[in-house]
């Protein structure tokens, strides 16, 4: 009778939700993520197959839900969202994240990153790791993961440039910020500030002689009808860090952290792809059908001079530490 009686009680508590079973007891998270980029871009798509992916390992018990175009936050908001935990995760950025802390601008600056393999390295090794340490203590923000954006590179009216003294004189078009002011100087040129939106008829009508931008932006802009050459000079690899509440990160048990950082490395490398091969192709275009000049330039020169335009960083960076990552090998 009284193993009747517990029997029965368990089950009666069971049915409330008092005492739940192994299973039950098995917390599911379903959380929110949201970016400003629109539902064709790369990081969408790829999104799409992380969520898709940490559910199909966690068998349910990690669920994210996409909002993509901003329909959470824009770029500031989804940050401060983060940050208090409204928003469960977002993409951060080297560039963004610096106006919380200078030092993480080291990673917006031109030649940090020899090539993507060097890239990697660096961010994944314990450089990386130091700094994303230091992001979460120091915001509460994690950044998870590394995902590659692009690369930028020149484009020019009318000068067909190899070198950085081929810059001399350049005028060319930078945000008005130290950091972009600084990285125009880096390529050897006059950097002159102005608005995003300005820049296609600025070009036009001569008040800049280029801008840098990553390959699919030249194209959405139409940058290609009022420039003539392209210098592959790759002086800055964009990154993504996709990014978590760092209180909830926390309370994560291991093994819902692990399936995260699995299905982020998946959809990495389903993100990555798409980049590289789009960059190929928008190259080919570039050339076959919208008739600009590709030069291939000394980048090695670039990138000895690029040096000397951050020196006045090392302030906020730590002296040496520019040229530590640059020379950075695991």
């Amino acid at each position: 009778m009284i193993s009747a009686f517990k029997y029965i009680t368990a089950v009666i508590l069971l049915i409330i939700g008092l005492v739940p079973d192994a299973e039950c007891s098995e917390k599911v998270y379903e959380l929110k993520f949201n970016t400003v980029a629109g539902p064709q871009q790369p990081q969408v798509k790829a999104l799409n197959v992380f969520a898709e992916e940490v559910k199909r390992i966690s068998e349910g018990k990690v669920k994210v839900q996409v909002f993509h175009s901003g329909q959470l936050g824009n770029q500031q908001t989804q940050i401060t969202g983060i940050m208090r935990g409204t928003i469960d995760m977002t993409f951060t950025t080297p560039n963004f994240m610096s106006r919380f802390d200078r030092k993480i601008g080291i990673f917006g600056a031109a030649y940090l990153f020899r090539d993507l393999e060097h890239m990697y390295s660096v961010m994944n090794g314990p450089i990386g790791i130091e700094y994303f340490n230091g992001i979460a203590n120091s915001m509460g923000v994690r950044p998870l993961d590394v995902w590659y954006l692009g690369s930028r590179h020149l484009n020019l009216r009318d000068k067909a440039v190899s070198t950085p003294d081929d810059m001399k004189g350049v005028k060319l078009r930078m945000p008005n910020s130290p950091l972009w002011i600084a990285m125009g100087r880096a390529l050897g040129a006059n950097p002159t500030p102005l608005g995003f939106g300005e820049v296609y008829m600025a070009l036009k009508t001569g008040v800049v002689d280029g801008q840098d931008n990553p390959l699919p932006t030249n194209e959405a802009q139409k940058f290609y009808e009022v420039t003539k050459y392209m210098v592959l000079t790759g002086h800055q690899m964009g990154m993504l860090w996709p990014s978590i509440n760092e209180r909830l990160w926390n309370e994560m048990p291991d093994q819902y952290r692990g399936w995260i950082l699995q299905a982020l490395k998946v959809a990495r490398e389903y993100q990555n792809d798409i980049v590289l091969r789009g960059e190929t192709e928008l190259l080919r275009k570039f050339k076959d059908e919208y008739g600009m000049i590709i030069i291939e330039p000394d980048v090695d020169a670039f990138r000895k001079r690029a040096g000397y335009a951050y020196k006045e960083f090392e302030k906020d960076w730590g002296e040496g530490t520019y040229e530590r990552i640059q020379n950075y090998k695991d």
